[in-house]
C-alpha cells in the first residue's frame, strides 16, 4: 500500500524559530524554521509505508525507527526529518530550560522537519506506542551532541549545511521549500 498524502494546498504547517539557549544553536545559525506537517499522511500510515515514500521522494534517507529520546540533544551534520509513523506524543523543541522552547503534540501521519542545531527531546509518550521514522539526507550522517563546552567547533559546522533541493515529503513543492 503507498502512502496517502494531503493535498498541499490542504496541509497545515507550524513554523517556528527558536532562539539560542546557552550552548545550542536551534534556529540562530541558519534560520530556517522548525516545521512541523500536521496530518502530511493519511490513513492507513505505517512505518513502511512512510519509508518508502521518503525512499521515493529521494531527498532523505530513512536510517531507523524508534521513538525519540528522552534527553535534550541537538545534530550538528545533519537536519532531520522525523515521520511519525504511530502513537502520540508530547515533544520539547529548543531544550526544556529555554523559555522560547516549543512543546508541540504530534501524532501519528505528522512530519517533523528539525534544522541541523535544533535541540529536542520527548516529554511524554501520551498512549505508549509512540514510534517515528528517522530520516536524514542523502550522504550525511547524524551525530549526537547535547551542547556542552567543547562542542563549539561542531556547531560552527552548521554553517556549512546545505539546506533541502526538495521537500523531503513532496517534492518539487512543499514548505521545507517555502522562502528559499
Amino acid at each position: 500500500m503507498t502512502a496517502k498524502l494531503t493535498p498541499l494546498n490542504s496541509l497545515r504547517v507550524s513554523r517556528h524559530q527558536i532562539p539560542a539557549h546557552n550552548l545550542i544553536p536551534n534556529t540562530s545559525i541558519q534560520h530556517k524554521p522548525l516545521l512541523i506537517y500536521h496530518s502530511a499522511f493519511q490513513n492507513p500510515i505505517s512505518a513502511s509505508n512512510i519509508e518508502s515514500h521518503l525512499s521515493s521522494v529521494a531527498t532523505v534517507v530513512p536510517q531507523w525507527r524508534y521513538t525519540m529520546y528522552q534527553t535534550s540533544h541537538f545534530h550538528s551534520t545533519s537536519h532531520e526529518v522525523l515521520g511519525i509513523a504511530s502513537g502520540k506524543a508530547k515533544l520539547c523543541f529548543g531544550h526544556e530550560d529555554n523559555e522560547k522552547r516549543v512543546e508541540a503534540v504530534v501524532e501519528k501521519g505528522d512530519v517533523i522537519v528539525v534544522p541541523a542545531g535544533v535541540a529536542h527531546r520527548l516529554l511524554e509518550d501520551i498512549d505508549g506506542g509512540f514510534e517515528m521514522v528517522g530520516c536524514y539526507p542523502k550522504g550525511l550522517n547524524w551525530d549526537m551532541c547535547y551542547g556542552k563546552k567543547g562542542g563549539e567547533s561542531k556547531v560552527e559546522s552548521i554553517k556549512k549545511l546545505g539546506w533541502f533541493e526538495k521537500d523531503p515529503v513532496y517534492g518539487k513543492e512543499g514548505p521545507a521549500l517555502d522562502g528559499k
